[in-house]
């Protein structure tokens, strides 16, 4: 392997260290991993290509980062992901309800939470071990509340329903601070006391305040959420061959199930509202699944994956499934580009066995192999991004390792249609 084989610029205007990220809807709803606002902004307004500029697409969009962005800076956008809370998530955030409305129907809220009476008889056929994860009287508040919110008749429930998702998880005994289902400690569970009421209209009345600000800008830009998996197809009547303009996304690290656990964390919501794979998600994400016959090929990190495999290679597979999946995304990626646009993938470089893999050099020579040229790659410190310092490949308690620390910010530009595939 050549190790300078792509360029890499060390620049510190990529940390936004004092940065507010909880700007506009940005505010809305944790998630695991999250790409700052701040970055997807100044990817759209120093990296969009020549020409007009009317659309951007995000394959792996999460919480809606890129499309509250485009939004805001009135361009049309398209996101897909197969996460149901991720797509639910987006579509809040980029909606423009009615404030007036929304303060109409806080105020119903609140008045129907002063005639609460405890009801214990609720059934709650979706949530696994219910009785292991929440207090019988956090299970009745949140089922209240959940009845009340859909009662509503209006489009707005959802605005309100967002603020939920996030109660559902934080009232649980899951850990401060954990994305994975770990259970508290029993000597903190006996003191754990949260009132759900409380803690939902403090964060309605937070998400308020990031609704003004999406609101104030007065966008007519257009968002569509979609639910296909990129790694399969890119459906044409969602997006034609050589629409984008521009691509702006941060993909998956490469292992849910132990860096960063999107699957579990989801998994209190989903399961709460019923949305369809809460408890398989982790399986149908990238490298969830085992593959028969690989289609990849790589120089560039070939002695990676020879070190792998000559330490463990069940990981090894493991991580051969997962590039796979992402190789065959790019490619999927990379045919609804136009000549001349540009994209801009956000990554990270996880630890696997000790052995560093560099997904950023994988990214670049998987594009060029699509006909796409690289500028740059920006490294960038993560002082703000939530995920763990720390994981347990294991799930072994006290066997951690570090995670990545620095992101790869990776920008390439299409010049020809002539596809190199495999």
């Amino acid at each position: 392997m050549i190790e300078t084989a792509y360029k890499r610029t060390y620049s510190e205007d990529w940390d936004f260290r004092y940065s507010d990220t909880k700007e506009f809807t940005h505010s809305y709803h944790n998630y695991p991993a999250m790409m700052i606002p701040q970055i997807a902004r100044k990817l759209i307004e120093d990296f969009s290509p020549k020409g007009e500029v009317n659309l951007v697409f995000d394959p792996y969009m999460g919480s809606g980062t890129t499309l509250v962005e485009s939004k805001i800076k009135g361009i049309n956008s398209i996101g897909t992901d197969i996460n149901p809370l991720a797509r639910f998530m987006a579509k809040v955030k980029t909606t423009n309800y009615d404030v007036h409305q929304v303060d109409k129907l806080t105020e119903t809220l609140k008045n129907k939470t002063k005639l609460y009476k405890p009801n214990y008889g609720h059934k709650l056929p979706n949530v696994t071990n219910v009785d292991f994860w929440y207090s019988k009287d956090n299970v009745s508040e949140l089922c209240f509340l959940t009845n009340e919110i859909n009662s509503l008749n209006s489009e707005i429930k959802d605005f309100f329903l967002i603020a939920l998702s996030e109660c559902v998880r934080e009232v649980s005994y899951t850990r401060n601070g954990e994305f994975k289902r770990y259970r508290m400690a029993e000597d903190k569970i006996t003191s754990y006391k949260p009132d759900t009421f409380e803690l939902f209209f403090e964060k309605v009345k937070r998400n308020r305040k990031g609704l003004i600000e999406l609101n104030s800008v007065n966008s007519q830009a257009e968002v569509i959420i979609s639910d296909f998996n990129s790694v399969y197809n890119i459906p044409d009547n969602i997006l034609s061959n050589n629409s984008v303009d521009l691509v702006v996304t941060s993909p998956p690290y490469g292992d849910s199930r132990t860096t960063v656990a999107y699957g579990q964390f989801s998994r209190w919501a989903n399961e709460w509202f019923n949305f369809e794979n809460a408890k398989n998600l982790d399986n149908l994400l990238m490298g969830g699944t085992k593959i028969k016959k690989l289609s990849l090929k790589t120089e560039s990190i070939s002695n990676e994956l020879n070190q792998i495999k000559s330490l463990d290679e069940k990981r090894y597979q493991e991580v051969l499934y997962f590039l796979d999946d992402y190789y065959n995304s790019i490619n999927n990626v990379s045919n609804k580009i136009r000549i001349g646009g540009r994209v801009c993938y956000v990554v990270g470089n996880r630890n696997v066995k000790g052995i560093q893999i560099p997904l950023d050099y994988f990214t670049v020579e998987s594009f060029e192999r699509n006909g796409f040229k690289h500028i740059d790659t920006f490294v960038r410190k993560i002082p703000n991004k939530r995920m763990p310092s720390k994981t347990s490949p294991t799930n072994k308690k006290g066997l951690n390792v570090t995670t990545m620390m620095n992101e790869f910010i990776i920008i390439l530009e299409k010049e020809s249609q002539h596809l190199t595939r495999g």
